[in-house]
């Protein structure tokens, strides 16, 4: 490569320009384009190191590579710094140059890697669409230490050239990769709108998102339902790193979750992936709202069985168990006069039926969703003046729990309430409130005879196990502490963050 006629520069520059459009596959171009280049240039050797925007270097295409630099897989060209790669990074190679000393090849001779094939030195042409720098093209011959001018800038135009084929073959590929992404997505869709709950969603991300995306790692966060908020800051916007992605969740109101995503370990986020995630987030926005249609819409049916129940109950049993009551009272009036012993057991009887008429009605009013439409601390206090208690709240704020949260602590405390005017001997009724990152929280405290507490779980009052019954079902935990004659404490904790047996988020 001495010189070269103008009509043989034009026809290098034909056929590379040729050879450059027949390929829209990066590795294939460069390496089909790289050959073609030598064996038109007469040169013997050559390489491509592209490098991306995280100034990390690739090994793209080589060619004719002695064996002191292509031993161990070419492990001489595929590690370390050299010359050329700190001039790019720098901003000082912006034109075709002579490399005077390489210092991979300095290294293969220090170190006696092999033969150099009499290759001591190096052109070195960086590689642009004259808006974007993609890398380097080196390339050699035995014994040759210089390039002309002229040979430099025919490799300055065939730089040129092959930056622009790996712009327009980045943006083909990325192109590409878009449409197959949202054809995944709508793959994915059908998945996450049959959830019918938070811990669902999750699964269906984990799973499918693995099988469909190769995703090494899928988390989630749902506010005051599901995870745990995780340390870094949510925006609503996408946030896209090589190896990390978060999507918000949002409503009208603001962010209400996340979910963040690791790629395979050995793939990464491209810029061109912003576009699918937001997308994403749309869908994933639009399911949050689904599963809070579907609770609510549970909620009601629940709430209409539940007074459905209720008016059976008051209209059935609880009119029965008036009957009979009155009808005790009236017999013992008759048959007192009588006989004594006979009017004692009318009166038990009485007594009896007034009891179980009090219990029917409690019961009746625990079916009755009263008072949560108006918050948890009005019902409470409701329920407990309609007990006789006096009900006294200790909190610092009001929490924003989720509705299946209030309703089981509502229920607990109806239960623990029951017990205090049943068995404390007290009318004073203390309840704490309180949240935290991890959950929900309620104390209920009375301070009247207390009772002792039986280490054989079997032992345990019907309305003790009932609550810890309600706790476990959201994966909480509940535990009583009682002295006799030092009042009684039920201790509650619901998490937010909730695992399904055998399953743990990643």
């Amino acid at each position: 490569m001495s010189g070269y006629e103008r009509v043989e520069e034009l026809n290098i520059m034909k056929v590379i320009a040729e050879t450059l459009n027949r390929c829209n596959d990066m590795t294939t171009m460069l390496q089909t384009v790289l050959e073609k280049l030598l064996e038109l240039t007469k040169l013997d050797a050559g390489w491509v190191f592209l490098l991306d925007h995280s100034e990390e270097y690739v090994l793209a295409a080589h060619h004719g590579l002695p064996p002191a630099l292509s031993w161990g897989d070419y492990k001489p060209m595929c590690s370390g710094d050299c010359y050329c790669l700190s001039r790019y990074r720098n901003g000082k190679l912006n034109q075709p140059v002579n490399i005077i000393e390489c210092k991979r090849l300095n290294e293969a001779i220090q170190h006696a890697w092999g033969d150099t094939n009499g290759i001591t030195h190096h052109a070195t042409i960086p590689l642009g669409d004259g808006e974007e720098s993609f890398g380097l093209l080196n390339v050699a011959s035995p014994r040759k230490e210089k390039f002309s001018q002229e040979e430099l800038t025919l490799l300055q135009s065939l730089g040129f050239q092959i930056g622009t084929a790996i712009r327009r073959t980045r943006l083909y590929q990325d192109e590409r990769r878009r449409a197959e992404s949202f054809e995944k997505l709508n793959q994915l869709a059908g998945f996450l709108w049959s959830a019918d709950d938070f811990y669902e969603l999750r699964e269906i991300l984990q799973r499918e998102g693995q099988k469909t995306f190769g995703w090494s790692s899928v988390g989630c966060y749902i506010e005051n339902q599901l995870g745990t908020k995780p340390a870094f800051v949510m925006s609503g916007e996408v946030r896209l790193q090589e190896d990390f992605a978060v999507i918000p969740i949002t409503r009208e109101k603001g962010v209400r979750g996340a979910v963040w995503i690791q790629p395979q370990e050995s793939t990464s986020f491209q810029p061109s992936d912003d576009e699918f995630l937001i997308a994403l987030g749309r869908h994933l926005s639009l399911v949050y709202e689904n599963i809070n249609l579907k609770e609510k819409r549970q909620e009601l049916l629940l709430h209409e069985e539940r007074k459905r129940l209720a008016r059976d109950l008051h209209d059935s049993v609880n009119q029965k168990l008036f009957s009979l009551s009155l009808t005790a009272k009236g017999a013992k009036e008759m048959v007192s006069k009588y006989d004594s012993s006979l009017g004692e057991l009318m009166d038990d009887m009485w007594s009896m039926s007034q009891q179980s008429l009090k219990e029917m009605r409690s019961l009746i009013w625990q079916l009755r969703p009263v008072g949560l439409e108006e918050g948890l601390l009005s019902a409470m206090k409701k329920y407990g003046e309609h007990l006789g208690l006096c009900v006294q709240f200790d909190m610092e704020r009001l929490p924003d729990w989720s509705r299946q949260a209030e309703e089981t602590l509502w229920r607990i405390s109806q239960e623990a309430m029951n017990n205090v005017a049943k068995h404390a001997n007290t009318k004073e009724v203390m309840v704490h409130l309180f949240d935290t990152e991890g959950g929900a929280g309620m104390t209920v405290t009375d301070y009247g005879s207390g009772f002792q507490i039986e280490a054989d779980d079997d032992r345990r009052t019907l309305g003790l196990t009932s609550m810890k019954e309600r706790a476990e079902l959201l994966g909480g935990k509940l535990s009583v502490r009682s002295e006799p004659g030092a009042g009684t404490t039920i201790d509650v904790f619901l998490p937010y963050r909730r695992e399904r047996s055998s399953e743990h988020e990643n």
